[in-house]
């Protein structure tokens, strides 16, 4: 795990099965764990696993907090109103994907 993150954070993809603890995520983004637990609450990022200890991130949530917080800082936007604008944004590609398929 810590090579794939390593690689990751170097420039390259990283798959869609790697997942990121508690700690990775707050490294990655560069917050502190109360504001991952911000962004958990307000429904940004969904954890796996019970409890905070056990939390594991998928990559996409690296995404979203970024996203989030791009949304917050540039334009002002709550956290409440970032995880609905990045709901719609990722209905929206679902959707263009969809008219994009043939048949």
């Amino acid at each position: 795990m810590k090579k794939d993150l390593e690689t990751w954070l170097s420039g390259d993809v990283l798959g869609e099965d790697v997942e990121l603890t508690l700690v990775e995520l707050c490294r990655t983004c560069q917050l502190p764990a109360e504001r991952v637990y911000e962004l958990v609450e307000e429904g940004i990022i969904d954890p796996l696993g019970g409890e905070p200890a056990r939390w594991r991130f998928r990559w996409t949530s690296v995404h979203r907090v970024r996203c989030a917080l791009r949304l917050e800082r540039d334009l002002g936007v709550n956290l409440a109103g970032a995880a609905l604008a990045l709901d719609l944004l990722e209905e929206l590609d679902r959707l263009r994907a969809r008219l994009r398929r043939p048949g």
